[in-house]
């Protein structure tokens, strides 16, 4: 286990040659058809979302010094219960998860990765273990036919097909089995007592926190995907080890092939490395996920800005390019609706799909992956170059794309109109002049077709 290193909430990720590949064939295969869905919407969503600081961490006083710089006063007690007690005033009344699941579907989401828990402990579920959630009477929105929002959403995006990949926060701020009075204020993200030196507490937070995976997995199931954040909570550090291997095996008696992403662990329960807000300069040879925010955070800030659609093609082609998935989080508003800026950034990087789309899901990773203002997928015999418009350029009348095999035909995506070319002994030569410029939007796409010898 090498150190988890946390900056501003940001995580590093697991090297690619510290993965370790899922022997089981369930996993194996549910795994291969995961990381062809390509795209998945995250979500970051909980009462505090109210007070449009940071998601969890202005609790955190060793994060302080950057986690509550947005706090216009010093009373950061006050700032701390205001927080904790947000889940009173939370009501939600805009949210409609059958039109989430129909815009996912529509901006050609595959799945969703959904906050059920954050580090602040609070649940967007219900569980028997807790009257911080969603569904108690002290939540205003307990009374909303949607109240239990972990539920409703998960049923409607499978309604429309999508699979669910279920975020849960391994700490627990809010719960006194990790960060317990007894020993005054939590100075780090950290359990903040020994583990070794009183075992019966940590034991309580192990079955607590055993106790509301198995819930997720057991009551909202089947998942797709348990993707397990606080990478900090593990046994090489502070001896916080919540026995993850005995949980896993329960868990995958029901659901042979439920796939686990125990966060920079580099284990037999990552089984998929997550980069956040960041893009491998290379290809990598194992399954990864780049985790990233449509706006600048991953939770709701009342000043936010949005990735143009223009923005979005080009990093989906990047992460694809390299052989990963992109879960980009849209953060919803405090009244339940999505921020009308980032959706219709969303739904131009599904317009874009909509055309593309086949050169992106199912596909696999082909040399030379990415160059200049192009980049490469592949499908059996097909392989797909994309040429990426930047500002004010148009596409090559003459267009060089790397090819080692031999080329049959090239095709224009968007117009299905044959191009001649000509090939060499690593690259073609695609004459453009009959593409159609006037539609042109984001990047191009060009299906070359291989020989099979």
């Amino acid at each position: 286990m090498g150190k988890e290193v946390v900056e501003q909430g940001i995580h590093n990720y697991t090297a690619a040659d510290r993965y370790v590949a899922p022997k089981e064939k369930e996993v194996a295969e549910k795994l291969e058809c995961f990381m062809g869905l390509k795209l998945g919407l995250m979500m970051h969503w909980a009462p505090g979302c109210q007070l449009g600081t940071y998601a969890s961490w202005p609790l955190s006083d060793g994060d302080g010094e950057w986690s509550q710089s947005e706090v216009d006063w010093t009373d950061i007690p006050t700032f701390k219960e205001q927080y904790i007690n947000a889940n009173r005033t939370f009501n939600p009344v805009r949210f409609q998860p059958d039109k989430w699941a129909e815009l996912a579907k529509e901006c050609g989401f595959k799945y969703l990765l959904f906050t059920t828990k954050h580090h602040d402990g609070f649940c967007m579920f219900d569980t028997k273990t807790t009257d911080y959630k969603i569904t108690d009477p002290s939540c205003p929105f307990s009374a909303h036919p949607y109240a239990d929002i972990t539920r409703s959403l998960f049923d409607a995006f499978r309604r429309e097909g999508l699979g669910i990949s279920a975020y849960f926060s391994k700490p627990d701020w809010h719960c006194d089995f990790y960060w317990h009075k007894a020993f005054g204020s939590a100075p780090t993200c950290n359990v903040n007592y020994d583990p070794l030196e009183y075992p019966q507490l940590w034991e309580n937070f192990v079955q607590y926190t055993h106790t509301q995976i198995t819930e997720l997995c057991e009551n909202y199931g089947p998942l797709d995907v348990l993707w397990l954040d606080g990478g900090w909570v593990h046994p090489d550090n502070r001896h916080q080890d919540i026995r993850l291997d005995d949980l896993a095996q329960k868990l995958r008696q029901k659901n042979s092939g439920l796939l686990l992403c125990d966060r920079t662990s580099g284990g037999p329960y990552e089984n998929f490395i997550t980069p956040e807000k960041t893009v491998p300069d290379t290809a990598l040879p194992v399954p990864w996920e780049t985790c990233t925010t449509l706006g600048s955070r991953f939770t709701f800030i009342y000043t936010d800005t949005f990735k143009t659609g223009h923005e979005l093609v080009h990093l989906l082609l990047d992460i694809v390019a390299k052989g990963g998935n992109l879960a980009l989080n849209i953060a919803p508003q405090p009244n339940g609706a999505l921020p009308a800026p980032g959706v219709a950034s969303l739904k131009e990087l599904g317009r874009w799909l909509s055309v593309f789309g086949n050169g992106i899901y199912n596909t696999h990773i082909c040399s030379p992956y990415t160059e200049p203002e192009l980049c490469y997928t592949q499908k059996e015999h097909t392989v797909f170059a994309f040429y990426l418009y930047q500002e004010h350029t148009v596409l090559p009348q003459r267009l060089k794309l790397s090819a080692a095999q031999r080329v049959l035909s090239v095709t224009a995506i968007r117009t299905g109109v044959r191009l001649s070319f000509t090939q060499s002994d690593s690259c073609i030569f695609v004459d453009t002049s009959l593409v159609d410029m006037e539609e042109a939007f984001y990047a191009e796409g060009f299906a070359l077709e291989l020989s099979a010898q």
